[in-house]
């Protein structure tokens, strides 16, 4: 066994570790529940025996997500001990060495993402919230696992009942004799304090409660954010605290539909003695434009010199030399992305739009109390209470929105999901 830090491990953990001899091991549970450090710490040992002949791989819904949720901790010298200074990589990197053997770090934000495996011969893999990754992608990896020996360790939190891994896999391990499959609940992570683990039951709602706390597999239907409080999380514009930094511009584009932007910043927060506590996110600010309640519909330059133009203006209650870093636009508005680097704005960049991932994940920010919205966002603030879930497509397994009154927060969507790895480091001191 490697020598790694004195780690608090429950007995179902160990247990996990011990039983995890197939060629696929999926930890799923709750939220905080002590899944991922168990499989890390399980691909630790693999990656010391690893068959040869094949290549290591470790795959999230992107690289920075591999990164933050799997590499990172393995460079973490208060979890996994010595054994982390031989976990070798930058932030970022295309590749990683993990006890002297090269691993691929691979994203695989979409159906075309399986392409990337195409042609390797894989001796192993650890992959990150298996429930993100397409279909297509975790099919190709099991296809491509063909030498002697090659194993899989996959974590994911609950999703729809119907999504892919559970009917085709989970619900069928019966038959999957190299399958090993342990759920996880918040309980049965012993590092966690009494106090936290109370705190995160009462910040979920709903949905969200059912799967990151209870974990359960339940289908999604209803309200979206069903944790929605104006009262809580919309603050006068007036009041905004200093911001650190004004991240980034969710854009959501439309020609017949609203075209709607939002500005994220993100702030301090600080105790009674003035100490850093950690940071909130702020939905700002907001352009808008709906060609339904106006007389005549903007060209794509007019609307370009119309967001220029907004960017352009004062964002918060007081003067200040910070500006948003990106504009992140949504992928489809190739030609609008077009005219906006042909009228000089040069940082802007295709969005994130995993839909699934970026709801749940501005659930979770809503829940915890670490996302507000302000008085200057009005399309957000009023599409939020009414925001549902399609239940023809929760029939087929998918967690999809009913596509009505969504352009804000969309683009708050946008502007939230791809910053992520820059704000998930900072909320927490």
């Amino acid at each position: 066994m490697l020598a790694v830090a004195d780690l608090p491990m429950s007995d179902k953990q160990l247990t996990s570790m011990r039983q995890s001899d197939g060629r696929v091991c999926i930890w799923e549970g709750s939220i905080r529940s002590g899944k991922t450090i168990t499989a890390l710490l399980r691909w630790l040992i693999f990656c010391a025996t690893a068959p040869r002949g094949g290549e290591l791989v470790m795959i999230g819904r992107t690289r920075d997500s591999v990164w933050r949720n799997m590499v990172a901790p393995l460079q973490d010298v208060s979890l996994f001990g010595s054994i982390a200074d031989q976990v070798i990589g930058n932030y970022g990197a295309p590749t990683v060495s993990i006890l002297g053997r090269r691993v691929h770090i691979l994203g695989a934000s979409d159906a075309k993402s399986e392409k990337v495996i195409r042609g390797m011969t894989v001796a192993g893999a650890c992959v990150d919230e298996v429930t993100t990754i397409p279909e297509e992608m975790f099919t190709q990896l099991l296809g491509r696992m063909s030498v002697p020996g090659a194993q899989l360790f996959g974590t994911t939190n609950p999703d729809n009942p119907a999504h892919w891994l559970k009917r085709k896999f989970l619900d069928r391990l019966a038959s999957l004799p190299d399958w090993r499959s342990w759920k996880f609940t918040i309980d049965d992570n012993p590092s966690l304090t009494a106090e936290y683990v109370a705190s995160i039951k009462r910040e979920f709602t709903g949905l969200w409660y059912r799967r990151f706390i209870l974990g359960e597999w339940v289908a999604a239907e209803g309200a979206i954010y069903d944790m929605w409080d104006p009262d809580r999380h919309i603050v006068p514009w007036e009041s905004l605290p200093v911001m650190r930094r004004l991240l980034a511009v969710g854009v959501d584009f439309g020609t017949t539909n609203a075209t709607a932007a939002l500005l994220l910043g993100i702030a301090d927060t600080r105790d009674k003695f003035g100490q850093r506590t950690g940071s909130n996110l702020y939905l700002i600010d907001e352009y808008r434009y709906d060609p339904a309640h106006a007389q005549a519909r903007k060209t794509n330059e007019q609307l370009s010199g119309a967001l220029r133009a907004w960017l352009g203006s004062q964002h918060l209650p007081k003067p200040t030399h910070l500006v948003p870093e990106w504009v992140f636009l949504d992928p489809a508005a190739a030609s609008f992305q077009v005219q906006l680097q042909a009228d000089g704005l040069t940082n802007v960049r295709h969005a994130d739009n995993s839909v699934s991932y970026g709801i749940g994940t501005v659930a979770s920010l809503l829940s915890s109390g670490h996302l507000f919205t302000t008085t200057k966002t009005p399309g957000f603030n009023q599409e939020a209470p009414g925001y549902s879930w399609d239940p023809k497509e929760t029939s087929k397994g998918n967690d999809k929105p009913v596509k009505v009154a969504d352009h804000s927060l969309d683009a708050g969507r946008y502007a939230i999901t791809t910053t992520e790895s820059v704000w998930r480091p900072l909320l927490a001191a």
